[in-house]
């Protein structure tokens, strides 16, 4: 029911993005999503990509400092509210929402996020019948 996403911690310091994307697409590793957050000293690179673990091992062999976290990628809809219908579930079960994010292919919408209780956040998805992509077919977007 979750994905594996890799966060890395980036220098506020340029060329750096594009180097650690670099790595990754010389490897031939399909990113699927990224977002970026800033803070004025560092930033955040959170991906979602076809092979986190060849992912994570190359930056771990380039000292490039990142973890991998459980997510939820959860299908939406392409509509209008739809992403608020689905936060609405999370709220309504007192969950906080750590971050998120999105991105849609041309079938559908996905949100990306995490929470402050993943056992709990599991227990909602099921109670509302929301569908989360699995680890295994992540490449298939």
């Amino acid at each position: 029911m979750t994905i594996q996403q890799i966060s890395v911690f980036l220098e506020n310091k340029f060329g750096r993005l594009h180097e650690i994307l670099s790595l990754i697409a010389n490897d031939e590793i399909r990113i699927i999503a990224a977002t970026v957050s800033d803070t004025s000293e560092f930033g955040i690179l959170r991906l979602v990509t076809t092979d986190p673990h060849k992912t994570f091992q190359i930056l771990k062999n380039h000292q490039i400092s990142s973890n991998i976290s459980e997510v939820f990628a959860i299908v939406t809809d392409r509509n209008s509210g739809q992403i608020t219908q689905t936060i609405e579930h999370f709220t309504q079960a007192g969950l906080s929402i750590e971050y998120m994010y999105c991105f849609s292919t041309s079938k559908a919408g996905f949100l990306i996020l995490r929470t402050n209780n993943l056992e709990a956040a599991r227990n909602v998805i099921r109670r509302a019948s929301l569908v989360c992509v699995d680890q295994a077919h992540i490449a298939d977007l």
